[in-house]
């Protein structure tokens, strides 16, 4: 039988702490006993800063890319390339572009993929908003970002679908060997999706 070590208020907190990503129970209780120990320098920092993010975080209307700001900071920018546009799953991976500074363009967020398994269909994704934007007549290339699973790939395919008639490029994102990856160390399918989408040196 495990043992309380701490009142209710603490435990909540890692209870709370071990739901986020990549963080367990234990790393949850670490976490929890840092910011208790660095209470001033962290904690109340860092709740005032929940505080603020629950009254202005907001969904963007054009994009679903989450802001304090609607539209959002992408959207509004104005040196972005308007003839480009990155349909994505989620907000993570329009933020991992972003740091990686790959595009340029304007993005839209799918809100996850298709899954039969999951009950995801097409009305429970932004993919109408996808294709209404996609009309626009300076959009020329949609970029369909979307990972390399089986869910991912069908819902690429559906959306293609929907595209036939739309005047743009349909292109999606490359699979295979990463940059730095050896050979050795990767799995089959990556390997076949290399050698299948091969390129001139």
């Amino acid at each position: 039988m495990r043992r309380v070590v701490a009142g209710p208020e603490i435990e909540r907190l890692i209870q709370l702490l071990s739901k986020l990503p990549g963080l367990g129970p234990r790393s949850a209780r670490r976490a929890a006993l840092h910011l208790v120990k660095k209470r001033e320098e962290l904690m109340q920092p860092l709740t005032a800063a929940l505080g603020d993010a629950l009254e202005k975080i907001v969904v963007c209307d054009t994009c679903g890319n989450i802001d304090t700001r609607n539209p959002c900071m992408v959207c509004a920018d104005e040196t972005r390339d308007h003839s480009l546009l990155v349909a994505v799953e989620n907000v993570a991976d329009l933020w991992a572009l972003e740091r990686a500074g790959a595009v340029n363009g304007r993005y839209h967020v799918l809100g996850g993929t298709l899954s039969a398994l999951d009950g995801i269909g097409p009305d429970d994704l932004n993919i109408a908003s996808l294709i209404s934007r996609a009309h626009e007549p300076e959009v020329k290339e949609v970029v369909l970002a979307l990972s390399a699973t089986v869910d991912g790939q069908t819902t690429a395919h559906y959306i293609t679908d929907l595209l036939r008639d739309a005047d743009v490029k349909i292109t999606r994102l490359a699979h295979g060997v990463p940059v730095g990856g050896e050979l050795d160390y990767l799995d089959e399918g990556t390997l076949s999706a290399a050698i299948r989408q091969r390129t001139l040196f």
